[in-house]
């Protein structure tokens, strides 16, 4: 089984667990829909690169701002400390809950079954842990009315993050960040509706040869997004934008996670969450999937990030990086670019200056810039991919 295979998690109304039928899907042989993607190795090898002047953690400290969120009340416990384009989230969030589905169908191309809808009543039967972080409001560039940033790999997502002063969220946090203090299995709450969060698209049979070569009118051609922002409803209590559908995001694991299953563990840093705008997907908050190595890049897997509350310096490394006693100098040689070129590049990009090469796939991976110009935004009356 190559290390990039994989099958994504199966989702009830019962907590998040990744099915054994699926993992072993995923060995068989070619994907067939949207969340089995095939091999998608690399398309340039890991070169050395020169660490940046200083500790990269070093510049990891965000500016804040008393304002809450979207007209949001700040929280009572303390003031609203966050950069102005990130949301705070504080409260008690449920490490296992318990949604009971009232009408659900099966996908048979992901192997799972779909909920279309939850009893509303939200029961918490796990450990309930006290957390207070901020995170973006939209998916990585962060900015309202611009596409989700797609084909990064988990490590270049991190060092993106970095250069903001930001890291990549944990798992529990994205999903505190989508379900709200109510633990709702969906942001809007218990009803799926793929026109809130942009969902059910066709499976339109990506070329994953011109995918790995970032061909660009494939890319093109493939994405089905809609841009930050403009999918009103679709917001979390927290004021959080666009977590569940539209594209698939990347956070990090957890060194207190007990993910496992049938003797296999969480092996990786990486884990997604969320679902993509196909039909028969996840499309909620609380599932995941654990079956991808950082490697991994995909036409529809984009990112937000998080930072430390209130002034406080926020690492830029993962649980997992610091407990292992990683230096961020290993993170920017995965990537292949350093936190300080990173700062360059969105320096460029604020005055539209970001320009590639046509054949630099490195430069518009830092640039964002890998879709060609054929791509088109999905209309919220576009017609969805039909019956069960």
């Amino acid at each position: 089984m190559s290390r990039f295979a994989s099958s994504f998690a199966s989702a009830t109304g019962i907590s998040s667990v990744f099915a054994l039928a699926a993992l072993i899907g995923a060995c068989a042989g070619a994907p067939t829909q949207a969340e089995r993607p095939t091999d998608v190795p690399s398309a340039t090898p890991p070169a050395p690169v020169a660490p940046p002047p200083g500790s990269a953690s070093s510049s990891a400290s965000a500016t804040t701002s008393a304002n809450a969120p979207d007209g949001k009340a700040p929280d009572a416990t303390g003031p609203t400390s966050c950069p102005a384009e990130m949301v705070l989230v504080s409260g008690d969030y449920c490490t296992k809950v318990e949604h009971k589905c009232k009408k659900e169908w099966f996908a048979k191309a992901n192997k799972k079954k779909v909920c279309e809808e939850f009893e509303e009543k939200s029961t918490c039967v796990g450990d309930k842990v006290k957390k207070r972080y901020c995170i973006d409001k939209y998916e990585w560039p962060n900015i309202k009315g611009e596409r989700p940033e797609v084909m990064n790999r988990f490590h270049q997502a991190q060092v993106k993050c970095a250069a903001s002063g930001k890291r990549m969220c944990h798992e529990s946090e994205w999903t505190f960040a989508c379900e709200g203090p109510d633990a709702k299995p969906f942001p809007y709450g218990y009803k799926r509706d793929p026109l809130i969060c942009n969902g059910d698209q066709k499976w339109d049979n990506p070329n994953m040869d011109l995918v790995e070569k970032r061909d660009p009118k494939e890319l093109g051609r493939l994405w089905h997004g809609m841009r930050s922002g403009t999918q009103p409803q679709c917001v979390s209590d927290f004021g959080v934008f666009d977590l569940p559908g539209n594209t698939d995001e990347v956070s990090s694991a957890e060194t207190t996670s007990k993910m496992q299953f049938e003797g296999l563990r969480v092996r990786y840093d990486s884990v997604h969450t969320g679902g993509p705008w196909y039909k028969g997907v996840r499309n909620q908050c609380r599932p995941k999937v654990y079956t991808h190595a950082e490697e991994f890049y995909y036409y529809f897997l984009s990112f937000r990030c998080c930072a430390e509350p209130d002034g406080k310096a926020t690492d830029p490394r993962t649980q997992w990086q610091q407990r292992d006693g990683w230096r961020m100098e290993k993170v920017e040689q995965l990537a292949q670019f350093t936190v300080a070129a990173m700062k360059d590049k969105l320096e460029l990009k604020k005055s539209s200056k970001c320009e590639c090469k046509d054949k630099d796939i490195l430069c518009k991976t830092m640039c964002g810039t890998l879709l060609g110009p054929n791509a088109k935004d999905t209309s919220p009356s576009e017609p969805r991919a039909a019956g069960p």
